[in-house]
């Protein structure tokens, strides 16, 4: 059976693990890969020597997506795949990797997903977590100083820099993609609820059993 794609996007900070973390609660974990685009990072020696204060990481060319979905397509294929460990703190790719199996449900979470027309069209189901812009910068913020190491000056240049214009030019209009557009995100339970019904409806169709 073909494994089914499910692509959640939105703006930085925008609760995207968090509706992952939900739905996993709503389905058989075991069933089910989760694959961060955030892991196809370009390793810091691929930017002609700049420093990580100079380079817009959130531009769609600071990620290799075309690896992402090769990745993809071998996991379509029933093969394992050796996904890229990115550090944040240091912007370099571990040597080490991390090994997935195939599953039957796929879930690729990442704010730039969409905008490559290659991988959504991957995807059978195409998710965007429309969040307040206040929320989402709060949330950014704790989660790169709390987990990237970083100040809050730091966190605040980058985004008047490049989070809110690349926001501005890719990952807002890149929801005109999506099948299924969810206000407030995580605190949204009626439409999560709504949309793992689906999600098991879907999944059913492609000859998989869920209850």
């Amino acid at each position: 059976m073909q494994p089914l794609i499910i692509g959640i996007a939105g703006g930085t900070g925008s609760g995207k693990t968090t509706v992952t973390n939900k739905i996993l609660e709503l389905l058989d974990k075991e069933r089910v890969l989760v694959i961060q685009h955030d892991s196809y990072y370009r390793d810091l020696s691929t930017h002609h020597g700049l420093a990580p204060d100079k380079i817009n990481f959130d531009h769609p060319d600071s990620l290799e997506t075309d690896f992402l979905v090769r990745h993809l397509k071998d996991l379509k294929e029933g093969k394992g795949i050796d996904q890229p460990i990115y550090n944040f703190t240091t912007h370099l790719r571990l040597k080490e990797t991390r090994r997935f199996e195939p599953r039957e449900i796929i879930i690729v979470d990442g704010i730039l997903i969409f905008v490559d027309k290659p991988l959504r069209d991957m995807m059978d189901i195409k998710i965007f977590l429309d969040t307040d812009a206040d929320e989402r910068l709060i949330r950014r913020i704790r989660r790169d100083i709390l987990e990237r190491g970083r100040s809050v000056d730091s966190v605040m240049s980058q985004y008047m820099n490049t989070v809110k214009p690349m926001h501005l030019e890719f990952v807002e209009p890149s929801k005109h993609w999506a099948d299924v557009i969810i206000p407030r995100g995580a605190e949204n339970l009626v439409a999560l609820d709504m949309l793992v019904t689906k999600i098991k409806s879907m999944y059913r169709m492609k000859g998989g059993a869920m209850s």
